[in-house]
């Protein structure tokens, strides 16, 4: 009886200590799980499209076509130096979407189950999707940052600030990204996903000052702009970049970048674990 026992508990007790990777494993398997994804997009070029074209498109549409209406005809050099630094913190965004759908997509054909079945810290699957896209955002940025140079796009701080726009941008976007990872486990299907982002993304982007002034907004929607947290993003990138006060906006972006993370990061993980 006592060795029918030791051979019924013994499995159970490696199961409960399966999930304690050490940090130099934990690091491998991000690495190795990061490099898997970057196969992928070499394997499927088109994956890139999004990042490659968006900022183009986003660009030449708003400065064309909402430049002159803002700033008055002719002027839109002004306005390029207005919505550039907006649109990193909309590109962000956006980008942060494709993970959600990438993630049920993954668990819909499943991979995720096979990665579950191995012994690898769960955070280290997600984490190594989360490296990826940003590697996709700073893509995104940088073909942004060049429409807007050949649009008229100047910088009258310094290089140094410019990149602290560009990382404080990043720090964002993988802040959103542990929310459409959450979004892309609880929902059923891609499609889904994308419907119930869209639902989120549309009010944060144009109820905020990525596009305009908020000033010429009624009181109401500058209340909603006042906590939107994309406004103090696009507002601290447009200090950083063009000149001016600093401090506020970006320890405000930073501290909604790290209260995302500390709420969402360990619901992903629970939910990847868990999810059946």
């Amino acid at each position: 009886m006592s060795t029918a026992v030791i051979t019924t508990t013994a499995p159970a007790k490696a199961q409960h200590h399966e999930g304690r990777i050490g940090l130099r494993a934990n690091l491998r398997h991000i690495g190795a799980l990061a490099r898997r994804n970057m196969l992928q997009i070499k394997e499927d070029p088109e994956s890139m499209f999004d990042a490659v074209l968006m900022p183009i498109i986003f660009t030449l549409l708003f400065v064309f076509v909402f430049g002159g209406a803002i700033s008055g005809k002719g002027n839109q050099h002004e306005y390029v130096n207005y919505v550039i630094p907006g649109l990193m913190a909309m590109m962000g965004m956006n980008i942060s979407m494709a993970v959600g759908t990438g993630v049920n997509q993954d668990f819909s054909t499943g991979v995720m189950d096979r990665f579950r079945t191995m012994p690898i810290a769960r955070s280290s699957v997600l984490i190594a999707k989360i490296i990826v896209e940003i590697g996709r955002m700073l893509v995104a940025t940088t073909i942004l940052l060049i429409m807007g140079f050949i649009l008229g796009l100047s910088i009258s701080t310094s290089v140094f600030h410019l990149l602290a726009a560009v990382a404080l941008s990043m720090v964002f976007g993988a802040s959103l990204m542990w929310i459409f990872i959450l979004l892309g486990l609880t929902m059923k299907t891609a499609q889904a996903v994308q419907g119930v982002a869209m639902l989120v993304l549309m009010p944060l982007q144009f109820g905020s000052s990525i596009f305009a002034p908020t000033t010429t907004m009624p009181g109401w929607l500058q209340a909603f702009t006042d906590v939107n947290p994309l406004s103090n993003l696009a507002d601290a990138a447009r200090s950083l970049m063009n000149g001016g006060p600093v401090a506020h906006s970006v320890l405000v972006t930073l501290a909604w970048a790290v209260g995302i993370t500390v709420v969402t990061a360990p619901l992903a993980v629970r939910k990847f674990r868990n999810k059946t």
